[in-house]
């Protein structure tokens, strides 16, 4: 797999032999979260179409996917995400299908329905400890 940053708000998800790599256009630019998010649904999106593609004999070899995002206040946050998928081989009337198989990814799935997040902070151990200990007489 390659992630290909397309812009700031934009990526490319390409099926690469060999590691999964993250390229850049410019030097200036470099992964954000929102690159993250969005390559993780990315991911996700081609996982579950190349799983689809391989049980019904097809091939997802020239499937890509762009994934492009803006963002809203009041909070600020991504608003909306746009996937796009680009797939050569896959024969126009097998488009739909391959709609809503996209809408199968967790990740997808997720978004639509997001999870309760909870905040907290870890302490160490030896922070506890100290906390616990008696303080001496007079110490401030």
């Amino acid at each position: 797999m390659k992630i290909v940053l397309l812009s700031e708000d934009a990526i490319r998800l390409e099926p690469i032999e060999g590691p999964m790599t993250i390229e850049a256009l410019s030097v200036e630019q470099s992964y954000s979260p929102f690159h993250m998010l969005a390559s993780g649904l990315a991911t996700c999106t081609y996982s579950v179409m190349s799983a689809w593609a391989m049980h019904a004999g097809l091939t997802a070899d020239d499937l890509s996917i762009e994934v492009r995002w803006t963002f809203g206040d009041d909070p600020h946050r991504v608003d909306t995400m746009n996937l796009d998928f680009e797939w050569p081989s896959l024969p126009a009337k097998r488009h739909q299908a391959a709609r809503r198989v996209a809408e199968m990814c967790t990740i997808h799935t997720t978004l639509r329905h997001p999870p309760v997040i909870t905040i907290g902070a870890i302490v160490p151990e030896s922070a506890t400890a100290h906390e616990a200990a008696p303080q001496p007489q007079g110490a401030t």
